[in-house]
């Protein structure tokens, strides 16, 4: 059996960002430091971080009086950076660059006397802390039909923004959706769509054509890690999603000879390790890499810890 690795695959800069802004304040407030929300979908990384002391809380109010907290890499929306300051909460923002151009995106169309369209998943918290951050009239739509059925006038000027783990593929049919109903539509270009989304979908489309399954190592509440299974799956390859090796069923590969494997943009590379050792285990195999794209992008951290 042959097991091809995706490249690229796993973390993002903006998860790399994430992880090290929580390992940071760590060392300069010491634990516990408080997170609001799980800093990114990965269970393993979650427990690695709790593990070192870091506090993962749904609310704000879980968090005592004075102590570091940490916005997640998905952002949140102004009421609850209002709420950290009405408690006196050292905040530490570690939203995804990324994430932020959106919100500043869909200000400036509102500004410009646009209503907005955002193209995401609902109760996604991406979605809901751009909706958090962005006042005016905002539609969240999902699909072409959300864009019928949307209460706008059609001479109506409307912008549209989208959720950043939607790749220009997933989102080209809502937009054309738009462009079909409305007269007077805006938005943002192909090269702002998050680069991760996009690299890693395109190559799960190249292992599509080489393999006989994909194994997508993620979380099962990670968007872009479910989207990487679909994509294999909408190609006709049996395409699954595991957390990990131990959750990898020998039956899955049947007579399979060449099996793919690519990870979400918050799974580490070790649980990519773990999957590969399990394969081995069911069979022998030689591995190797796609040629792919070789992502050389670094985000700051925030100004509190970049010293």
């Amino acid at each position: 059996m042959k097991i091809i690795l995706a490249q690229p695959r796993g973390f993002c800069a903006g998860v790399v960002r994430a992880i090290e802004t929580v390992e940071r304040a760590l060392e300069k407030y010491g634990a516990p430091v408080y997170v609001r929300h799980e800093i990114v979908h990965n269970r393993h990384v979650v427990d690695a971080l709790k593990a070192k002391g870091a506090r993962f809380v749904a609310e704000l109010s879980e968090a005592p009086p004075g102590a570091a907290t940490i916005f997640s890499a998905h952002g949140v929306s102004r009421k609850l950076e209002t709420e950290g300051k009405a408690r006196a909460l050292p905040t530490i923002d570690a939203t995804c660059p990324l994430v932020t151009k959106v919100h500043n995106q869909g200000r400036r169309y509102v500004a410009q006397g646009r209503i907005l369209v955002f193209i995401g998943h609902s109760g996604h918290p991406e979605v809901e802390g751009t909706l958090g951050q962005i006042d005016g009239e905002v539609h969240l739509v999902e699909n072409e039909k959300d864009v019928d059925a949307l209460p706008i006038a059609v001479g109506a000027p409307i912008a549209y923004v989208t959720q950043t783990t939607l790749s220009v593929d997933d989102t080209k049919g809502v937009i054309a959706a738009l462009h079909r109903r409305f007269s007077d539509v805006v938005g943002p270009e192909v090269r702002d769509i998050c680069y991760a989304t996009q690299n890693r979908q395109t190559a799960v489309r190249e292992l599509s054509r080489l393999c006989d399954v994909i194994i997508v190592v993620g979380a099962r509440n990670s968007s872009n890690s479910n989207r990487l299974r679909e994509i294999g799956q909408e190609a006709g390859v049996p395409s699954y999603l595991v957390v990990d090796g131990g959750a990898i069923q020998a039956e899955w590969l049947g007579k399979a000879r060449v099996v793919g494997v690519t990870a979400g943009a918050s799974a580490p590379e070790v649980l990519v390790d773990d999957v590969v050792r399990a394969l081995m285990r069911i069979e022998p195999s030689e591995v190797s890499s796609l040629e792919g794209v070789k992502e050389l992008v670094s985000f700051r951290l925030p100004a509190e810890l970049a010293s």
